[in-house]
């Protein structure tokens, strides 16, 4: 399996483990594999097998293997046996499902060590950067953006292991208190938190400066986290396998009153399968881009429900074909902050596919159109017309009312308390429903106690407080207040990470 850019020719294809220590390709581009591999009706059932009788872990590391040629297999188990363990995720299902009365699914993802979707993939992540740095003799210095919960994720996956130093950038000011008591509370010395006068946008921006500064990236060996980062996105894909064989698996056991939605067989020798429809809250566009990844796989999702708050630039270009990214002023801050963002660095990931992966076009919208003109227009192709049938997406967006509204509904009617992210995803999900073949699963995204004040408006009461998050916000904090500068980014590493190395 070979890796090759968005924006390049395959000719520079890459191994996987060369990809996971470089983040951005050389010319601006995102990697991606040379071809998806595909799962069969068989592969799925046997995969099923694996998760119910083996765990987790074990389906992870078989996922994984389609991807990886470079890590032997047995390698792979117990890096997968690591990272997908308890106590670190408080449920030994690691993603279990729920079928809410009102009729939705919820898969939880949030049981990680930091309450949010994102240490799925991050605690993934620690353990294939250690495994690797450790076999290349080697040390890695990480830049990131985070609007909230990628950051805690990482930091927690990475604090005090060797040859690993984080440099986590976050918009000033734009976090909760409980997110910013995650991140700033860390005192390790390889943990570095920077506050940008900005917002993720700038911050991200920040990222691809210093990665597209091949000397500097060389020098100090930059790596990322960010959903920029390939392995993030593998990691994702795999919860959307179980996600699709729990569903099933509880519909077909009498666990759900409804019928899954029909696909036809993709071989003449093929039962139809089941269909599963997946809701998820997107911003920076990698978790809904996983889905779009086993969806190509061959797992029978069928819609893809991209939902947006404010910021609604995926909205737009899903109901329109036009993409335009929004400015740092006009960037809202909103109740669901993790998703404040309007420029969507894995999209590109997705045009690439949309556009039979025709790197030259790819590298003209993201690389020239979107510099020169600010935006890019498909509304006129036919690739946009083929959108919904070829890749099953939709989209829609809620407002901070909606989101109120969907927190007091699911707990008054579900018995289930959510955050503000998930109630975005709720909300779309019940507006987009009677149009839809299937369950609807909304991919949770974070616990409550992570936006108490938008849960204590909503409720009239504060979220429930896991005991292993008790006192958060009580404890010493450290961070370093930065201009949004690539200079002064550059310099801060210079000055931090040399004492690391």
């Amino acid at each position: 399996m070979r890796y090759i850019s968005t924006r390049g020719s395959a000719d520079h294809a890459r191994s996987f483990s060369d990809i996971l220590l470089a983040g951005l390709a050389p010319d601006g581009g995102l990697y991606l594999p040379e071809s998806y591999p595909v799962l069969t009706a068989g592969d799925l059932e046997e995969l099923r097998g694996v998760l119910e009788n083996e765990g987790y872990a074990a389906l992870a590391a078989r996922v994984l293997a389609l991807f990886i040629d470079d890590i032997p297999v047995e390698d792979l188990s117990a890096i997968t046996a690591r990272a997908y363990r308890t106590p670190a995720f408080s449920d030994p299902a690691i993603v279990p499902v729920s079928h809410l009365p009102g009729g939705l699914w919820i898969a939880h993802l949030s049981n990680g060590p930091t309450a949010a979707f994102k240490d799925m993939a991050m605690q993934l992540l620690g353990e294939l950067f250690e495994y690797e740095l450790g076999r290349r003799g080697d040390w890695l210095t990480i830049v990131g953006a985070t609007s909230g919960d990628t950051g805690s994720s990482a930091e927690y996956a990475l604090r005090g292991r060797p040859g690993l130093s984080v440099v986590m950038l976050t918009p000033a000011g734009r976090m909760t208190a409980f997110q910013r008591a995650q991140m700033f509370s860390l005192l390790d010395e390889n943990i570095v938190n920077v506050a940008v006068d900005g917002v993720f946008d700038d911050c991200q921006d920040l990222v691809k400066a210093v990665n597209m500064d091949p000397a500097f990236k060389a020098a100090w060996h930059i790596g990322a986290v960010n959903s920029i980062n390939w392995a993030r996105l593998l990691a994702q894909v795999v919860y959307y396998v179980a996600t699709w064989l729990r569903v099933t698996s509880a519909i077909a056991e009498g666990g759900a009153e409804e019928p899954a939605g029909r696909e036809e067989p993709r071989a003449l020798d093929e039962a139809p399968l089941p269909r599963v429809n997946v809701v998820v809250p997107s911003g920076n566009f990698g978790n809904v881009c996983a889905a779009h990844i086993a969806r190509q796989m061959g797992v029978p999702l069928g819609a893809l429900v991209v939902a947006t708050n404010e910021n609604d630039v995926l909205d737009e270009f899903f109901r329109t074909g036009v993409y335009r990214p929004r400015s740092s002023a006009q960037t809202l801050a909103t109740s669901s902050p993790s998703m404040d963002i309007s420029k969507a660095s894995n999209f590109e990931r997705f045009v690439f596919d949309l556009l039979g992966r025709d790197a030259e076009r790819t590298a003209g919208l993201f690389g020239d159109a979107l510099a020169r003109d600010g935006f890019f227009d498909l509304s006129e192709t036919p690739e946009f017309a083929a959108l919904r049938e070829d890749f099953g997406f939709v989209s829609g967006a809620s407002s901070h009312s909606d989101r109120l509204e969907e927190i007091r509904r699911t707990e008054d009617e579900d018995a289930y308390l959510i955050d503000p992210h998930t109630a975005d995803g709720v909300h779309v999900a019940r507006a987009l429903a009677e149009g839809l073949d299937g369950p609807l699963v909304v991919m949770e995204t974070a616990l409550p106690v992570k936006f108490a004040e938008t849960i204590l408006e909503a409720t009239g009461h504060m979220p429930p407080v896991p005991a292993r998050f008790e006192g958060v916000e009580g404890g010493a904090q450290r961070l370093v207040e930065m201009p949004n500068d690539a200079a002064a980014l550059r310099a801060l590493i210079e000055e931090r990470v040399k004492q690391l190395d």
